[in-house]
């Protein structure tokens, strides 16, 4: 299996890549939805290119340097950071990315507002700012439509900043409420003359439901085009849709019932996200990933019938911590190796 390459390495297929972009691209031409892809899944620019082409409007990043490193091979030239900024620093390399591309950030307080209309008071165009709202996952956000509507009248009074919208990382499974929130702020917003150009809403777990909150304008979604674990156990996807796995090499068998493989948390992330251990061993779903340490992984089963030697292909819980963990990954079109390719956003994490 893949004999060619030393363990552990990280597979990505791109057969089921790109029948994964397709897949969700499809589903949002069909419900007049713009998808715009998250990138800190894959952290490719080949990839997002791969996205553009099928019909995404832009990318998302979370990150400046995320985003600097995604542009930096040229044909991506619209993102949304969907991060507060902050700092002199990060606000230098903010100014300087906007001269690249069409950039829009967001923002849910008036500390961060102030740095940005600080750092694009004599910029030659606006920057595009959204306000984040908490419609109930609990992350970053505006916590009432009224604050929302208050951040959207102060950035479209600061120098420098234009206010563009709203977007929001929403709870999953209560899409009526996200869009009975969003609506609300839509209205009181626009009934002071402001104009909410775009409302972005987004989330992988939400995927297939992303068309219930018709009041969004565009989709932001990252984990699905690789998948892992954590979907599968959702119903969001297969085992056959995962794109991503994990190559490992059996180093020990000290039991009949334990074998430890050369990947462990500096690897397969100890993510665990609600889950029972620490990844799923394609063709054995008796085996348990039972522990991690940095660089084994222990495999329990009744009888766990591996040898020294022998290789396991593992669907991670989380497939975006994995694609951060090395610098780089290895392309294959089912059993058939094609190359390997440099992780070029990885540990791009201010």
């Amino acid at each position: 299996m893949f004999e060619e390459l030393t363990t552990p390495a990280v597979l990505v297929d791109l057969d089921v890549a790109e029948a994964n972009i397709a897949r969700f691209q499809d589903h949002c031409d069909r419900h007049g939805l713009k998808l715009r892809p998250h990138i800190k899944t894959h952290k490719l620019p080949m990839l997002a290119k791969q996205q553009l082409a099928a019909g995404a409007i832009g990318i998302t990043c979370q990150k400046i340097s995320e985003a600097e490193a995604m542009i930096s091979e040229g044909s991506i030239d619209d993102v949304l950071i969907t991060y507060n900024i902050l700092g002199a620093e990060k606000l230098s390399r903010l100014r300087e990315l906007a001269t690249r591309v069409r950039l829009s950030v967001v923002a849910d307080n008036a500390a961060v507002v102030a740095g940005l209309s600080q750092a694009f008071t004599d910029a030659p165009e606006p920057l595009r700012v959204l306000v984040e709202c908490d419609t109930g996952a609990g992350r970053c956000g505006v916590a009432t439509p009224e604050a929302a509507a208050d951040l959207a009248a102060l950035i479209d009074r600061q120098p420098g900043l234009h206010f563009a919208g709203l977007m929001t990382y929403p709870p999953v499974g209560r899409d009526a409420e996200v869009q009975q929130w969003l609506s609300r702020t839509r209205d009181l917003i626009e009934g002071t003359g402001l104009t909410v150009d775009v409302i972005s809403n987004g989330g992988t777990p939400g995927m297939w439901q992303a068309q219930d909150v018709p009041v969004a304008t565009e989709y932001r979604i990252g984990t699905y085009i690789y998948n892992d674990r954590s979907l599968e156990a959702r119903g969001l996807c297969t085992w056959d849709d995962c794109a991503l796995t994990v190559l490992a090499t059996v180093v020990s068998v000290p039991a009949p019932d334990r074998a430890i493989i050369d990947a462990g948390s500096k690897v397969l992330t100890s993510d665990l996200l609600g889950l029972e251990g620490y990844g799923h061993v394609l063709g054995r779903p008796d085996i348990r990933i039972e522990a991690l340490s940095e660089e084994h992984g222990t495999l329990k089963a009744d009888n766990i019938s591996l040898t020294v030697g022998e290789r396991v292909r593992i669907v991670p819980n989380h497939a975006c911590v994995v694609s951060n963990m090395l610098d780089q990954i290895e392309l294959v079109r089912g059993n058939e190796y094609q190359t390997s390719a440099p992780v070029i956003a990885r540990g791009k994490v201010w």
